[in-house]
């Protein structure tokens, strides 16, 4: 299913969920400072750069996209981190990457379209800043060590051998796949 807004498309799922993806962007490989990009919304705030998949975009490809748009750097993609779904009032399915930053651009679409500005957090403290007002972001960086080891291979090909093995459900926090090593069709979700 699609829905069609002022220059952008958004796609739902089978289960109703707007696909999305995006990236922790990492200076690097130690994955101990992390990029957040200001708001849209609320230029004061800080957010995990991400957003929307196209139709028939693989989430590996949009979440490359998303974070070259909004926070204007490029780079090595690694791990799916996972697969959140928040399920409250607008039900979203994003899938989560690790990005090594190799080049960072001076300005970039969103810095002069919409003045959206970056900056280099370590990860304890981006956790904090992203509690108050995007706690799935901040779940985001708190499932950065249980990710499956070794890194899993591409979830964009529908046999890529990722299989949810993990899932963590209450009320207030968001669903949540691991990815694994085992034979399934989570790229097919």
């Amino acid at each position: 299913m699609m829905k069609f807004k002022p220059n952008q498309t958004r796609t739902y799922d089978g289960e109703g969920f707007k696909r999305r993806a995006a990236c922790l962007c990492f200076k690097n490989e130690n994955e101990d400072e992390v990029l957040l990009v200001s708001s849209s919304r609320h230029p004061d705030q800080w957010i995990v750069p991400g957003g929307g998949m196209e139709p028939e975009e693989e989430p590996c490809g949009a979440a490359i996209r998303e974070v070259y748009e909004e926070a204007g750097v490029t780079g090595k993609l690694g791990r799916l981190l996972g697969i959140f779904e928040h399920n409250k009032e607008r039900k979203h399915r994003t899938y989560v990457f690790t990005l090594i930053v190799t080049e960072t651009l001076e300005d970039w679409e969103d810095s002069v379209k919409i003045g959206r500005t970056r900056k280099w957090f370590k990860v304890d403290e981006a956790i904090r800043v992203l509690q108050s007002h995007k706690p799935v972001h901040a779940e985001y960086l708190r499932r950065l060590t249980s990710t499956c080891i070794p890194p899993c291979g591409p979830v964009c090909s529908p046999t890529n051998g990722n299989t949810p093995s993990s899932q963590v459900t209450d009320g207030n926090t968001p669903h949540y796949v691991v990815c694994s090593t085992q034979g399934s069709d989570l790229a097919n979700r």
